[in-house]
């Protein structure tokens, strides 16, 4: 059935720029499906634009704040537009790194060891969170996506500039214990795990360069890993989408410790849709292509829910 589709781009946030080549991407695809595509590409926190094209559903293709964060999503709630991706609850959720934390504890998904510092907080009390983490530290602010803001500190003075660093996007950040080892990332598309893919790059983490800018950086669709350990971590990342409540799609973020064992990062509930962009990649390999995979997110917008598909 043609739909009449709203992609929603651009926003408010710092990743205005991939949001639009994202958005792009996706009216691309939506088109050669053959649906009526109007690209909305916002500048403020208003879903007037979007309302005035009285759309079947909206694509959202946002991300960072009035993206990622629920706000545009309880906009269009209260508007009844039917929209693509989680609801404005588990958005909050995903976008809260805190939040997503207490959820993966509350549901038994393996997470790094935290702490949660304020910039209202003396050195002596930061000092105390630094040492109950233990370093090495990745420090991130509590609410961007993309890695932006993000950092790896190894001693005292690399947490000070890590955390000026972080706090210039909030007043609270995250004190996280770096894991080193294998970086990998799941999708989950409609409660199902997509081939896992392996991140090798030259970054101490896979930072918005590494993600957007740089070509040398390596996405192996095919990763040595031992069966069971792959469904492993396809299983981690399912049970990380159903904690926060996640609908539609999400792609998970998990490091392998040498010692074999995982840890979920985080949760993306709007990943990226460009041409550097893990999801579409994933949904490639396992023989979704783009077109397809934009008009089987758009209908599951559309889809009535079940109880198959709340969260546990």
């Amino acid at each position: 059935m043609r739909r009449k589709v709203a992609v929603l781009m651009g926003g408010v946030s710092s990743e205005v720029e991939v949001s639009i080549q994202s958005g792009r991407a996706i009216a691309e695809g939506l088109r050669q499906k053959g649906h009526d595509v109007h690209e909305v590409v916002l500048t403020e926190e208003s879903i007037a634009p979007v309302a005035a094209v009285r759309p079947d559903v909206a694509f959202i293709a946002l991300h960072g704040r009035f993206g990622e964060d629920g706000g545009a999503q309880a906009l269009l709630e209260e508007a009844k537009i039917p929209f693509t991706g989680s609801d404005a609850q588990s958005s909050r959720a995903g976008m809260d790194k805190m939040a997503s934390k207490c959820f993966f504890i509350t549901h038994d998904v393996p997470t790094p060891p935290f702490r949660l510092v304020t910039t209202t907080q003396r050195w002596d009390q930061i000092d105390a969170a630094i040492r109950e983490a233990g370093l090495p530290l990745v420090i991130k602010p509590l609410r961007q996506g993309s890695s932006i803001g993000v950092s790896i500190a190894r001693d005292q003075e690399e947490v000070a500039i890590g955390l000026a660093k972080a706090f210039k996007y909030g007043h609270q950040a995250l004190l996280e214990r770096y894991i080193p080892g294998r970086e990998f990332t799941v999708g989950v598309l409609d409660n199902s795990a997509l081939p896992v893919i392996e991140l090798k790059h030259s970054h101490g983490f896979f930072d918005y360069e590494a993600k957007y800018q740089d070509n040398e950086t390596k996405r192996d669709v095919q990763p040595d890993l031992p069966r069971e350990l792959y469904e492993k971590l396809q299983e981690m990342a399912v049970a990380a989408h159903r904690a926060l409540g996640c609908r539609h799609l999400s792609r998970v973020d998990i490091m392998l410790e040498a010692d074999g064992c995982p840890y979920v990062l985080e949760v993306n509930t709007i990943p990226g849709f460009t041409d550097h962009s893990l999801f579409p990649l994933a949904a490639r390999s396992a023989g979704i292509e783009f077109p397809d995979l934009c008009e089987r997110i758009m209908e599951l917008a559309l889809a009535p829910v079940n109880a198959a598909q709340l969260p546990v």
